[in-house]
């Protein structure tokens, strides 16, 4: 009877070994290594990404304490910090965002149905960037001038119900936001919720021609004319709901399509935001909600730090640090591809949770997760009771 594949093997099982090569191919370099290949590098770093490593060291003890079960994992070659570290100085960093990129394609169409948001038949993604900070004494060449310090920015787009990334893009940390709208893959008849870093009139006209829909956060500067004006349910928190035209003469050449203008006022935060869109259609109160709900991108990158290994960083070198970032989103979307296969109910970071102490074992995943999600509700069914005793007093 033929052994159950590790834990870990299962996971990274989502990419086939064919698809990997194809992303090497394009950026093969003239020398590659026979004793530690491409697919074992892409390993080495996943694991340490999924099992919470800090450091190469902690990635290689961890695997040579299992020799027996290396065969298991994946790994062909020879597994040694000089191998990994000069992997990392010296292997294309755009083989993993190729994966990447690979990976979020089967991610979208895995997760299509749950992209769209409730009342919607469109697909709806969040756009927004993350600093990731470094240290300025061991990596000078990312100096960011803003906090004194090194820094990287990281550009996602988010599927706001799947809270999967299909599209990312990594940039020094002075890359303004707006000229990161050039290079995001434009869908028709979905929609795009943005902060007000990335208003640029310049920008969204393109949107606009290829049939998607923006909801963007207006900034108090812009100066418009107002065309038409409807009414607004004010006991929601709706201010106002108008058609307009920018004046300028150079916003106005540059869009001169109309817009709209929805002002919502936060009854929580006492706070009021509007918001710019080119879909007239869609009530005003759903285009505060589309807003509200890029804060999940906000969240992601926060639960991102928190659960992957992007920092510490196993290198100094740009190419070193660009390779560990883009497989932290790889080993997030082998994630979401298993527990959308398997139909497993956790959340994708509590499989995180499991996957850091559970790589090495033998045994299927399903029954692994599905024995957790019984527990953790055997838990919460003997608690409810005691918390309904200790409000009634009893």
């Amino acid at each position: 009877m033929p052994a159950t594949p590790t834990v870990f093997a299962q996971i990274t099982a989502r990419i086939f070994p064919s698809e990997f090569a194809r992303c090497v191919d394009v950026f093969q370099r003239p020398r590659s290594s026979r004793s530690f290949s491409a697919y074992d590098h892409f390993l080495a770093i996943c694991f340490g990404q999924l099992t919470g490593r800090e450091s190469l060291r902690d990635v290689v003890t961890c695997l040579t304490a299992r020799p027996q079960l290396q065969y298991r994992l994946g790994f062909r070659g020879s597994i040694t910090r000089t191998n990994l570290a000069y992997a990392n100085e010296h292997r294309d960093w755009r083989v993993f965002a190729g994966v990447a990129e690979l990976l979020m394609r089967k991610a979208s169409r895995l997760y299509r149905e749950e992209l769209q948001t409730e009342g919607m038949r469109e697909l709806v993604y969040a756009l927004d960037s993350s600093i990731i900070e470094l240290s300025l004494k061991l990596v000078p060449w990312a100096y960011y001038p803003r906090s004194k310090a090194s820094a990287l920015k990281l550009h996602l787009l988010l599927g706001l119900n799947g809270n999967l990334p299909l599209w990312a893009a990594i940039t020094e940390a002075l890359f303004p936001e707006q000229k990161v709208m050039d290079q995001v893959p434009v869908q028709p008849n979905a929609f795009y919720a943005m902060d007000r870093g990335y208003l640029d009139f310049t920008r969204p006209i393109r949107w606009h021609r290829a049939g998607a829909f923006f909801v963007v956060r207006n900034k108090c500067h812009v100066r418009l004319r107002v065309l038409a004006s409807r009414p607004a349910n004010k006991i929601s928190g709706l201010r106002c709901d108008q058609t307009f035209r920018l004046c300028r003469t150079l916003s106005r050449k540059v869009y001169p399509a109309p817009l709209r203008r929805v002002r919502y006022r936060d009854p929580v935060e006492q706070r009021s935001f509007v918001f710019l869109t080119n879909h007239f259609e869609l009530p005003p109160e759903q285009v505060a909600h589309l807003y509200r709900r890029r804060w999940q991108v906000e969240l992601f990158f926060k639960r991102m730090k928190q659960h992957l290994r992007v920092r510490p960083f196993y290198g100094r070198s740009e190419n070193t640090i660009r390779c560990q970032i883009w497989t932290a989103i790889c080993s997030y979307l082998l994630v979401a591809l298993a527990k959308k296969e398997l139909r497993i109910e956790l959340s994708l970071f509590e499989m995180l949770q499991i996957l850091s102490v559970a790589a090495f074992e033998e045994t299927l995943i399903e029954p692994l997760f599905s024995k957790t999600q019984d527990h953790l509700n055997h838990q919460q069914n003997q608690n409810i009771p005691c918390f309904q005793g200790f409000l009634t007093g009893h």
